[in-house]
C-alpha cells in the first residue's frame, strides 16, 4: 500500500518548468508542461507535453499523462489575461537610435488582450495598415521579454516584486511606425493605433517558471528577419529591470494574476534608421530569448472584414 502511494505521488508534481497551452491530436485544448527534445530549451520545438490539472495560478499538478502537441496556442487562455502592459524605450541604445530622451521613469502603454497571439503564426496587416497612396506601411519588429504576474500586487517594493511573478516568455511587440508616429498627432507618439491590432502581440512559446529563470536580467535577446539577425542584446541592459517594473506598475494600481508585461525592446529596429527597410507581406520575424524559446511570425496582408479572434482559443489566424 505504501509503495503504491509513493508511486502515485511520483506520478504527480506540483511544479512545472515550461507551461504551454495547445491543441492535441484529439482536438481538445490542454495546458501542459512541455517535454523538450534533446539539446534544446525551446518549447516551440516540443511535440508533446505532460498534462497539467488545476489552476496554474493557484493549485495544480503536472501529471504523467502525455499528449501530443498538434498546435501551440498562446500560453494562457484569453480570459485569464487581465491587462497587457508594455514598456517603451527601456534600453538606452533603442532610445538613442529613435532620437528619444532616455526616460527617468518607465514609459507605459497598453495593448488589448485581443492582440495576444500564438508563438507561431501570421501577423495580420489589414487594409488600414497597408500602403495607401503616399502613406507607407511602416511595419517594424520588436523582440521583448514578457513577464507573467502570478498573484495580486499593490504598492509592493522592488524586493517583493519577483515573488509576484509566475514566469517569463518571449514576445513580439508588433509595431506600425506610420500610425504610431506619422499619424500619431500631437504630442507624438500615439502608441495604440500603431501597436494594438488583433494578433499584434505573439508570445510564448511557454511560460518558463522562475525555477528555471531565477534571474531575468542576464538573458540574451534577439530578433531575426528572414533569417538575418537584426537585434542582439541582453536583458542586463534594460534601464528598468523586471523587479523595478513590477513594483512601479503596482504603485496605486492593482496587478492581478494573469497580467502580462512586455518589458521593452533593444536597439536594432528600423525606427530611426536613415533608410529603413519596413516589413512587407511574407516577411518572417523570429524573436527569442535565452532559455525562453522563440516566436516565429509571418507578416500577412489581409483584407478581412471578419475578426479572427476567438474568446476561447484567442487569436486564431487570418480570415479573408
Amino acid at each position: 500500500m505504501r509503495i503504491a502511494l509513493s508511486l502515485f505521488a511520483l506520478a504527480l508534481s506540483a511544479s512545472a518548468e515550461r507551461i504551454v497551452r495547445f491543441i492535441s491530436d484529439d482536438g481538445q485544448i490542454y495546458t501542459g508542461d512541455a517535454i523538450l527534445p534533446e539539446g534544446t530549451t525551446d518549447a516551440s520545438k516540443s511535440t508533446s507535453a505532460r498534462v497539467i490539472q488545476g489552476d496554474i495560478f493557484s493549485n495544480f499538478t503536472v501529471t504523467q499523462e502525455i499528449k501530443n502537441i498538434s498546435s501551440l496556442l498562446a500560453p494562457m487562455a484569453p480570459e485569464r489575461t487581465r491587462t497587457v502592459r508594455c514598456v517603451g524605450f527601456n534600453y538606452a541604445a533603442h532610445a538613442e537610435e529613435a532620437n528619444i530622451t532616455i526616460p527617468d521613469f518607465p514609459i507605459l502603454f497598453f495593448k488589448p488582450w485581443t492582440a495576444l497571439a500564438p508563438p507561431n503564426g501570421p501577423v495580420p496587416v489589414t487594409e488600414g495598415y497597408q500602403t495607401q497612396g503616399n502613406f507607407t506601411s511602416e511595419m517594424d519588429y520588436e523582440s521583448e521579454l514578457v513577464v507573467v504576474i502570478s498573484k495580486t500586487a499593490y504598492n509592493i517594493t522592488v524586493d517583493q516584486a519577483l515573488d509576484h511573478v509566475l514566469g517569463y516568455a518571449a514576445g513580439y511587440d508588433v509595431s506600425h511606425r506610420g500610425w504610431q508616429i506619422d499619424r500619431g498627432g500631437e504630442p507624438q507618439p500615439q502608441y495604440s493605433m500603431g501597436k494594438d491590432a488583433d494578433g499584434w502581440a505573439p508570445w510564448g512559446p511557454a511560460i518558463v517558471t522562475k525555477d528555471i529563470i531565477p534571474n531575468p536580467q542576464n538573458l540574451s535577446i534577439f530578433a531575426k528577419v528572414n533569417g538575418v539577425t537584426m537585434q542582439n542584446d541582453t536583458t542586463a541592459n534594460m534601464l528598468f529591470g523586471v523587479a523595478d517594473l513590477v513594483s512601479f506598475f503596482s504603485m496605486g494600481i492593482t496587478l492581478l494574476p494573469g497580467d502580462i508585461i512586455y518589458t521593452g525592446t533593444p536597439s536594432g529596429v528600423q525606427l530611426g534608421k536613415a533608410d529603413p527597410i519596413w516589413l512587407v507581406n511574407g516577411d518572417v520575424v523570429e524573436v527569442g530569448l535565452e532559455g525562453l524559446g522563440t516566436c516565429t511570425s509571418t507578416i500577412t496582408y489581409s483584407n478581412a472584414t471578419e475578426s479572427a479572434f476567438d474568446p476561447v482559443l484567442g487569436f486564431t489566424g487570418v480570415k479573408e
